[in-house]
């Protein structure tokens, strides 16, 4: 295989193949992010083309990120039996095809079919989890690194790519945009097929950070027990206080990002007489910003009590929301919005991450950061669906913002309440049946 080979060039300059792992998983966590992200961009053409409101189509947005939350913990069920690699591949094979069948797409109910279900499980299978398992898995050392690097690539190409599709849809239509998603998706799937890796174990290293080659848990376990795994762990986990506060300022999380501004920035500014391109050319700073931001959260993480770092990101966050009306939506307020927001786009998963391993130990991580991601999507489907009602009801979006800015500074408060974690934390939930 090219890994084997790619693994044994590697040792040979004393570089550990957990960093191609992480390229990897970088590259599919940017492509399916823009795929996510897509969708805020064809609002307003499919508002043209078909009549449908915006509360019509943000039902089926909503559901597609309910959905990507939602599949979170099983799809670190499924990495654990099956394999990243095998994930990955039917996850890209879902997004693809869902992007593709709905060109020619003419009601909604096929529109919350396929960008709903299909677009929203094959996400799933491919979401912050991912992250989370490669982050665990293959890192010891530098681990809060990895996942800021991880996440920030989550939520730069939820932003970054957006001027080109937007562009793409206004000069070729939105259906050229989702065929140039799909092709990106194909080519993830190829690099995915020669150089994923499941475990250090299966190329004979150490996870990174560690001397000793760690063995892969037993496998052999049922369909049956498989999906209860999951439930069984959620069972567990739902006895810690700490999860419900993980729980909770996620779903604010999820409320104030991607449900909100990936989902209604570009249609919120349209109501203001900003191109889609303008528009979308502020979401791609907010994005770059977000790679630096969140990196360097994820270096601050290793070396600062998570808790603090979690208050500071809601509470600037929750502000930054508060000013945007006050912008008037020039390009100039815009861009100081971006800045502002933009660095604390998703800084606050490398500290969520990191409480979470602390508390419920390296093993079950990533499915307790599941079923704490799910919070943070179900905040982001709530957002997605009332911001687009709000606006076709009131004819604003602006009441959403500022109750997600209100949200934020809630948050801020609430994560500050939980105790720091010592070592004998680590493992304190009974471990799940299986």
């Amino acid at each position: 295989m090219a890994s084997n080979a790619l693994a044994a060039a590697l040792a040979r300059r004393n570089i550990h193949y957990g960093w191609v792992v992480v390229a990897v998983t970088f590259l599919t966590l940017l492509v399916t992010a823009a795929a996510m992200g897509t969708p805020g961009v064809l609002i307003v053409p499919l508002e043209q083309e078909f009549g449908w409101s915006d509360a019509q189509i943000s039902s089926a947005l909503a559901l597609r990120i309910m959905l990507f939350g939602l599949f979170g913990p099983f799809a670190a069920a499924f990495m654990n039996r099956y394999g990243v690699r095998r994930v990955i591949m039917v996850a890209m094979a879902l997004i693809a095809g869902g992007l593709l069948v709905s060109l020619a797409m003419k009601q909604v109910w096929q529109l919350v079919l396929l960008w709903g279900v299909i677009v929203g499980v094959g996400t799933g299978l491919t979401a912050m989890v991912l992250a989370a398992t490669i982050a665990t898995r293959w890192f010891n050392y530098r681990r809060g690194l990895v996942m800021g690097m991880l996440a920030a690539s989550n939520a730069t190409g939820q932003l970054v790519f957006l001027p080109l599709i937007a562009r793409l849809t206004t000069s070729y239509g939105w259906r050229m945009a989702l065929v140039f998603v799909a092709c990106m998706l194909a080519v993830v799937a190829l690099f995915a097929a020669l150089f994923m890796r499941d475990r250090p174990s299966d190329l004979n290293l150490p996870i990174y950070g560690e001397g000793k080659i760690t063995p892969p848990p037993a496998q052999g376990v049922g369909l049956a027990s498989l999906l209860m795994s999951p439930l069984m762990v959620l069972k567990d986990a739902v006895r810690a206080p700490i999860f419900w506060v993980l729980f909770g300022t996620f779903f604010v999380c999820g409320c104030s990002t991607n449900g909100l501004i990936q989902t209604h920035f570009v249609t919120l500014c349209h109501d203001y007489g900003l191109a889609a391109t303008t528009a979308a050319s502020v979401l791609a700073m907010m994005g770059i910003f977000d790679f630096f931001g969140t990196i360097g959260s994820g270096w601050l993480s290793d070396r600062f009590d998570n808790r603090w770092l979690l208050f500071w990101y809601y509470g600037l966050r929750g502000l930054s929301l508060l000013y945007l009306p006050f912008t008037d939506f020039t390009f100039y307020g815009l861009s100081l919005f971006a800045v502002f927001y933009g660095l604390d786009w998703i800084a606050t998963v490398p500290p969520t991450v990191k409480l979470t391993a602390d508390r419920f130990g390296p093993e079950r991580a990533g499915m307790v950061f599941g079923w704490v991601f799910a919070g943070h999507q179900i905040g982001a489907a709530t957002a997605a669906f009332g911001a687009g009602l709000i606006r076709t009801e009131y004819d604003t979006y602006l009441p959403a913002f500022f109750v997600a800015g209100a949200l934020c500074i809630v948050a801020a408060l609430l994560v500050i309440t939980v105790r720091k974690s010592s070592r004998k934390d680590i493992g304190a939930v009974a471990p799940a049946r299986a």
